[in-house]
């Protein structure tokens, strides 16, 4: 917190800043052409991180350069649980998280199943500019379960 009276500064707590931060990033993000959704995932990113444990991980690189990591615990069949690391923009981060929701708790086989326009349907809009970050998502997650399948 920042306090000198005698020069007309004003007591700013941070999670001030870090509420107007926020505002103005989604304001940013809304504007972009994102949802409220989508904007909801970049800023929470529930599923962001690595994943102690992990049964399999698996990376990849898209077309744009940004890089996708995910990390799977399968138990009896079913994603029990998993997490993306993204170097990337806020599309990609949506879209990670996204397939996450998407997949935590199902079989395989329906985990295998998710397709691009699943995680658009989930993030409801973003800009067409940034599909292919969905593509990415979905071909990591293809990639690390093929990957599995192979070695197990």
């Amino acid at each position: 917190m920042m306090l000198d009276s005698s020069k007309g500064y004003k007591m700013v707590a941070e999670s001030d800043t870090e509420t107007a931060e926020t505002t103005a990033t989604r304001d940013m993000l809304g504007g972009s052409g994102y949802s409220e959704k989508a904007i909801d995932y970049f800023l929470e990113k529930p599923y962001m991180g690595t994943l102690e444990g992990a049964d399999h991980i698996s990376e990849m690189t898209g077309s744009c350069g940004d890089t996708m990591k995910i990390y799977l615990k399968i138990e009896s069949g079913k994603i029990a649980d998993a997490r993306y690391q993204v170097l990337g923009c806020p599309g990609a981060v949506a879209s990670a998280m996204a397939a996450v929701e998407f997949i935590k708790g199902k079989p395989i086989e329906d985990a295998r199943r998710l397709n691009d326009n699943d995680i658009f349907k989930m993030l409801e809009e973003i800009p067409a500019k940034k599909h292919h970050c969905i593509q990415l998502a979905v071909k990591t997650l293809h990639k690390a379960l093929d990957e599995h399948q192979k070695k197990s």
